[in-house]
């Protein structure tokens, strides 16, 4: 094999307008990109961490500041082993990616653009680093259901935003609640459901654990007036007691998101599903142990009868691109949490783009993309460590 060159490229996601969730409000988000060039070719993934949440991150420091320089350094050392192994043609040390969930959606991405590519040119049918998973998705015969997702605002904010989505043709919204008054959150609910039947319009909610254990059993028995398809995480995570009583009794069912954040070992997973018992999962591969990781939670909850689906963790187009192809192998058919590939001002370029409430994959709006990728990663993202192997 001829010298493999590896890269890993910082960049700040600019949000076109103010991301709030019951945690606290995105302006920027920063993430990674670590790169692989050989033979003219490039392959690459996104390595997206929550600040807030995800558990690789939150364990590099106890400062931001610290945190950002320890989950880099982190990523140097893995991309450069990774080099390594492929340059000697080993097999990469995939499970030492388990403890680190956007780092391993980031290599998996990575490997996967790399592996692709060079089965691809062997079929003499090289797609470049925008496909890495071929499906009827990727040659645009298949479109994914996806739901529209409303942020936290004040309520005026929100019913205009409701007001978009719907004309936009979403029959499935999902609301992230929790921030604003709560009697004006039911207020919002009332006139979507007085308006569009559960057959018409289905509703989500996500609280992302604002409620109180004193407090979720009278909030899940107002919002179940509603006919809500689900609620996301009603309760701060760690609380398995609570949440297995809220699963339970709930006249609404509950998914866990982050909940799964940091149960990346099989055991504990199926500890965390036999002890809750909830509806549903919610799984992000940015938080939930990568792709990998998220297919361990597909096949425990497939076993238990436990629906799920996927949503991004606010990760790029490149990020977003990799899980929705990824997605369209595991034959979804309600609605994905995959729209969210318009909510930065600076994002790249994508195959993606929502048409009738579905999301649309067309690799030829992308022309060259592997060149358009030089050139981004050249002049918008701050290259901070490149290894010749």
């Amino acid at each position: 094999m001829s010298a493999l060159r590896g890269e890993l490229y910082r960049f700040e996601l600019k949000f076109k307008e103010p991301a709030m969730t019951s945690r606290g409000t995105y302006l920027t988000h920063t993430v990674w990109y670590p790169v692989l060039h050989w033979e003219g070719k490039l392959a690459l993934g996104e390595c997206a961490p929550l600040p807030d949440l995800s558990a690789d991150f939150l364990s590099q420091g106890a400062t931001e500041d610290s945190r950002l320089r320890g989950y880099e350094a982190l990523l140097c050392e893995h991309l450069q082993a990774l080099c390594a192994a492929l340059r000697q043609g080993q097999s990469p040390a995939v499970d030492s990616w388990r403890p680190y969930s956007a780092l391993r959606f980031g290599f998996e991405c990575l490997l996967q653009s790399y592996t692709q590519q060079q089965a691809s040119v062997a079929a003499s049918q090289d797609a470049g680093a925008a496909v890495l998973f071929p499906s009827a998705f990727t040659h645009g015969s298949l479109d994914l259901p996806i739901n529209g997702l409303i942020w936290m605002g004040s309520f005026e904010v929100m019913a205009q935003r409701i007001v978009s989505k719907l004309a936009e043709g979403y029959r499935c919204i999902k609301l992230k609640i929790g921030a604003i008054d709560f009697a004006q959150e039911l207020q919002l609910l009332e006139q979507l459901r007085s308006r569009f039947s559960p057959e018409q319009l289905e509703l989500r909610v996500d609280a992302n654990g604002a409620f109180s254990a004193a407090t979720v059993g009278d909030k899940l028995k107002a919002l179940s007036a509603f006919q809500l398809h689900s609620i996301e995480q009603p309760v701060k995570a760690g609380q398995w007691e609570l949440m297995a009583k809220l699963c339970a009794e709930s006249p609404i069912a509950i998914g866990l998101d982050e909940e799964l954040i940091g149960v990346n070992e099989q055991q504990q997973k199926i500890d965390l599903l036999d002890t809750i018992k909830p509806q549903y999962l919610i799984l992000k591969p940015s938080l939930h142990g990568g792709l990998s990781g998220c297919e361990e939670w597909i096949n425990l909850a497939k076993e238990r009868g436990i629906g799920y689906w996927v949503t991004s963790a606010l990760e790029s187009n490149i990020g977003l691109n990799a899980i929705a192809q990824w997605c369209a192998l595991q034959n979804v058919t309600m609605p994905q949490g995959l729209g969210t590939g318009l909510l930065y001002t600076n994002n790249v370029l994508s195959p993606l783009s929502i048409q009738h409430a579905k999301l649309h994959c067309d690799l030829a709006a992308v022309g060259a993309y592997d060149d358009y990728v030089r050139k981004f990663l050249a002049s918008e993202a701050t290259l901070v460590g490149s290894w010749d192997i």
